[in-house]
């Protein structure tokens, strides 16, 4: 079965793993069976998303939605730095104790998923390195459906106030996205707070870069911000660009670059300048759902779309970042008019990739089938637009 034909059994979504120290550590990684009563190829399905886990990445927790393709992954396994989740029912059957202690064995670390209703057997308990149980069960479980021999507890979670909750119940990390909710207004009485100097040069350049402004203006920008300045060099001598000579001015950067890609790049440093521990998987969150929604897009072969489907997805978390409204936010920031439309209004032709992308990292198959739908895209077309953009957002980390 080639890759193709079984990323269209499947659905994927995808969420954070964020360490007690605020540090994204990884992803989840959700694989929903389309058709459960059918047989999935295990070994084609590791193979279709085997660019999420290159050797010395970051940590990716496995998570199938299928009793039977879950028992198919554990004897076709992915590397052993794959963390693969086992539902606790299955995790307390005799039968699959043989194939834990094996996986255990051989360097894999596995999570039981959920409460115990009953106790592991020692054999079993001892092949699981953390036990992952949402906060809402946690809250009303026993003491005994929490210990999988004393493995570290992971908190499944929905907002910043359970990561809290969370965090404070011993949690070793947190698994989802403690987005916050969206800024709508600002209380009365309340102030902007000031924009850092560094964050009101890359909104300058993002201006001046959507004006065509000459590349000399945008050079005398670039040199008012040394890190900025030294960002953009490192960047364009990056190994990415292949370049055979080392670039050393601003101006013959911004020339390479061009002004499309060099907004691009300016979007990323916008969305990522915030400094705060708490406002990392915002950050995280931003970069992969603007790749996302630009991959969405990719069979169209419009790269305007593509570019503002990218900027799209990106600044759809700047209220959350900058504590601000998108609307007051977009009044400093020049976007093209149906990104404005999407963010700001809830109109326009880019909403439904914007909904599927929120559905994606929901990880809810039910919205996932109905915003593809909407697209009139089929699964297999959006999951390999999920790979590439999950790729892609790994290599900048």
């Amino acid at each position: 079965m080639s890759d193709t034909d079984v990323l269209a059994q499947v659905a994927l979504g995808y969420s954070a793993v964020i360490e007690r120290s605020r540090v994204i550590v990884g992803m989840r990684l959700t694989v929903f069976a389309l058709r459960p009563e059918l047989p999935l190829d295990a070994p084609a399905l590791l193979a279709a998303l085997e660019p999420l886990w290159p050797e010395g990445g970051p940590q990716l927790l496995l998570n199938v939605a299928s009793e039977a393709l879950v028992q198919q992954v554990l004897h076709a396994p992915p590397p052993p730095h794959v963390m693969i989740e086992v539902p606790a029912f299955m995790a307390a059957d005799p039968a699959l104790i043989p194939v834990l202690q094996s996986l255990h064995g051989r360097g894999h670390r596995l999570i039981v998923k959920g409460r115990l209703f009953k106790p592991l057997s020692p054999a079993a308990a001892g092949a699981f390195a953390h036990q992952l149980v949402d906060l809402a069960d946690h809250l009303v479980a026993q003491p005994g459906e929490l210990s999988a021999a004393g493995a570290p507890w992971l908190g499944g979670i929905h907002s910043v106030d359970e990561m809290e909750v969370a965090l404070t119940r011993g949690a070793a990390a947190i698994v989802g996205w403690p987005l916050g909710d969206a800024v709508a207004h600002r209380s009365v009485g309340a102030r902007a707070q000031a924009t850092p100097i560094d964050l009101q040069n890359v909104v300058e350049l993002i201006r001046q870069v959507d004006a065509a402004e000459p590349a000399d203006r945008i050079e005398r920008t670039l040199k008012r911000d040394p890190s900025l300045g030294f960002k953009i060099l490192r960047y364009i001598n990056s190994p990415a660009f292949g370049l055979s000579v080392e670039i050393n001015s601003f101006s013959h950067a911004v020339m390479l670059l061009g002004y499309q890609r060099l907004k691009r790049w300016l979007a990323l440093m916008l969305a990522t300048a915030s400094k705060s521990p708490q406002l990392r998987a915002t950050m995280f969150a931003s970069v992969r759902r603007g790749l996302l929604m630009e991959e969405l897009a990719r069979a169209s072969g419009d790269q305007e779309l593509r570019n503002e489907l990218f900027i799209c997805g990106v600044f759809s978390l700047l209220d959350r970042l900058f504590e601000q409204p998108l609307a007051e936010l977009l009044r400093t920031i020049p976007v093209p008019p149906r990104v404005h439309e999407t963010l700001v209004d809830g109109s326009g032709p880019y909403v439904p990739y914007f909904r599927l992308a929120l559905a994606i990292e929901s990880e809810s198959l039910f919205d996932v089938r109905e915003c593809a739908e909407a697209l009139m895209m089929d699964l297999s077309e959006v999951n390999q637009a999920t790979l590439r953009a999950l790729s892609a957002a790994t290599a900048l980390d």
